[in-house]
């Protein structure tokens, strides 16, 4: 279990170099950009905020909807910024992203305002690290040791 909820994937110096970029850059515009205004406008938000129409996410209310966006806006963000539980974290991250992409935007054009361009864009870095890890620049692989992988 600890291996599936902390491996960091690769442990090579140019690519965790380059994760690191990626989780802490993502991470942060998402917090910043996204999040943290939903906080703040929660009471504005709270009554009419988007809850998709697909199952069985239509049993939400506007209220758990909003709280779960949130969750993996700030919460889930955070996580990527710090490392720490990255491809779980990039699962929720990256499921809010295509919720939004494909429910909350779904007849808005790709490109524009507004649009699936943003959630896509968003969802791709969710993606890699899903399937990449967070690299050994992180609270993953200081959780999760593993050895150095031999080549042969």
């Amino acid at each position: 279990m600890k291996r599936f909820l902390f491996d960091c994937g690769t442990r090579e110096t140019s690519t965790s170099l380059g994760l690191l970029v990626l989780r802490v850059s993502i991470g942060l515009m998402m917090l910043i950009g996204h999040g943290i205004p939903k906080i703040k406008q929660f009471a504005d938000n709270k009554d009419t905020f988007y809850r998709p129409d697909f199952f069985p996410l239509h049993f939400m209310s506007p209220q758990v909807s909003l709280v779960a966006v949130i969750i993996a806006e700030v919460i889930a963000a955070g996580l990527l910024i710090l490392g720490l539980l990255t491809r779980p974290a990039a699962f929720v991250f990256g499921f809010a992203m295509v919720v939004a992409a494909f429910g909350r935007h779904v007849e808005d054009p790709w490109f524009g305002y507004p649009a699936k361009e943003m959630a896509v864009l968003y969802l791709i870095p969710a993606a890699t690290l899903l399937l990449s890890g967070a690299g050994v620049w992180s609270l993953d692989a200081t959780i999760h040791k593993e050895p150095r992988r031999r080549r042969w």
